[in-house]
């Protein structure tokens, strides 16, 4: 066994932190990160689209320094940093010397899917160390055989599933690839079954929850089925270049390289039967690509240990340096580390940068319109936004404009309450979906009376959207609401 490249694997850790806190504090929240914050302060076991963990950090973070951005993000910033630490330990742990675990931390830490999750408080970011440190244990167990590895993986999976339930796809498959390529002397474990119990018994509230509420995350699967392919993402091309695009210059050419060498070594074959089932699986189910991210660090750690041999070591560092300058390019113009243009409507504006901007624009707009309302209609007026994203928005930034606590029946935020029967009419903000026609066969009146405008001249998501006011409410919240609920 090598010694571990501590400096090195460090130092490289050590520097995407910096970037990622750098870039942290630029533009605002991005909606899922709104919405996390707002989740965390309607804390329960369970979402309709998520389990507690993400929502229980962004609360903490929240209470620590109220509205405070970079102290949000931190989270997904050290979970990023550990998970290129984790990745070199599994290349060591594959009899990797220094330089493998050096090209092993260095793709994890230039790929997409890792930064993006690293620079936004996100499921992913949480998810994706958590697979990484899975997979280690489970490649350590396999060498060493110390059934005391099963148990900790356990406990790592009940973390886990707290922040995501997509690590459930990867014990399935895992298990069906080991009856089939072995090593099935695991399942004599004792260690392995505790694990596994202490990881189901740790999900119950989290289930309970979802099934006294209709199993909303079920829903959610064919939510994001219609997504992906309404988007244009759909299908196995589709899937597959997005995928590839989550890996990055160095990833695809590792990855699929550490899938040949899996393929070839008996121990291991049956990671490369898991990576081609997740790919599969979630293909047929229209997941979205990086559901499938997670197993890419064992195969990046596979492919860098046997690019390490003798006979290769003079010719990949000519390969690799380029391909990680590339790549550190790639990474520095993809993060927001200096102001940079957000207007227009071409692929070179960043989606993520331009939906993290004019949300107290967007709120100070409602709490404009709201107040312009005579006083007497306000007393009787519920705030209603369309999406997750703009009640969460509103929470946030509403109470210091002076304005009501908002409602939204969509995702997980109709969860979070119902306007009161004393709301007759609802000044409602639509720009995501179309339910306009609904208001409309509920209320009497619907009387457009503001249109947001960000005064950014950028061209997101709210950026034109319809204030509107309805009135004369037709049935009770009671029955009203269930009917307007969205995923």
């Amino acid at each position: 066994m090598a010694d571990f490249a501590v400096l090195p694997v460090v130092f490289v850790a050590g520097l995407l932190g910096v970037v990622l806190l750098a870039a942290s504090g630029r533009y605002g929240y991005f909606g899922d990160e709104l919405y996390f914050v707002a989740a965390g302060h309607h804390l329960d076991f369970g979402y309709a689209d998520q389990p507690p963990l993400v929502p229980f950090l962004a609360l903490i973070a929240d209470t620590i320094a109220p509205g405070n951005i970079a102290v949000v993000r931190i989270p997904a910033i050290l979970a990023t940093v550990a998970g290129i630490v984790v990745a070199a330990l599994i290349a060591r742990e594959l009899g990797g010397r220094r330089r493998a675990q050096i090209i092993t931390a260095a793709a994890y830490a230039v790929a997409p899917v890792v930064d993006v999750g690293g620079h936004l408080l996100a499921t992913t970011s949480v998810d994706l160390f958590w697979w990484t440190a899975i997979t280690w244990l489970l490649v350590r167990w396999v060498r060493l055989r110390e059934d005391r590895l099963l148990l900790w993986a356990g406990l790592a999976t009940a973390v886990d599933l707290q922040a995501k339930y997509l690590i459930v796809s990867f014990w399935v498959l895992a298990g069906v690839a080991i009856l089939i390529a072995g090593p099935r002397d695991i399942f004599r474990s004792k260690m392995l079954w505790l694990g596994a119990g202490i990881a189901v018994l740790t999900s119950v509230p989290s289930l309970l929850w979802q099934a006294d509420h209709g199993w909303p995350q079920i829903q959610m699967i064919h939510e994001v089925a219609v997504e992906q392919e309404g988007g244009g993402g759909g299908g196995a091309s589709g899937f597959l270049l997005a995928l590839g695009g989550a890996g990055g210059v160095i990833g695809v050419p590792l990855g699929l390289y550490g899938l040949w060498r899996a393929i070839r070594l008996p121990q291991y074959r049956f990671l490369a039967i898991v990576a081609v089932s997740l790919v599969v699986v979630f293909i047929v189910m229209a997941g979205r690509p990086y559901y499938a991210a997670g197993i890419l660090p064992v195969l990046w750690a596979l492919a860098a240990v046997g690019l390490d041999g003798p006979r290769r070591r003079r010719w990949v560092p000519w390969v690799a340096w380029p391909a990680v300058a590339l790549s550190v390019a790639m990474l520095l113009q993809t993060l927001p580390l200096e102001p940079r243009p957000l207007r227009g409507d071409d692929d070179t504006v960043d989606a993520l940068d331009v939906e993290s901007v004019g949300w107290p624009q967007v709120t100070g707009d409602i709490a404009a319109a709201y107040r312009a309302l005579p006083e007497d209609v306000r007393r009787h007026t519920a705030i209603v936004g369309d999406s997750y994203w703009l009640a969460s928005a509103i929470a946030l930034y509403g109470p210091a404009r002076g304005l009501p606590a908002a409602y939204s029946p969509n995702r997980g935020y109709w969860y979070f309450g119902v306007p009161p029967e004393s709301a007759t009419d609802v000044l409602y903000v639509n720009a995501l979906l179309n339910t306009d026609a609904t208001m409309r066969r509920h209320f009497a009146k619907v009387t457009q009376v503001a249109t947001v405008d960000n005064k950014l001249g950028v061209n997101n998501l709210y950026q034109g959207a319809s204030i509107s006011l309805c009135v004369g409410r037709d049935e009770s919240w009671s029955r009203l609401w269930p009917e307007l609920r969205n995923l």
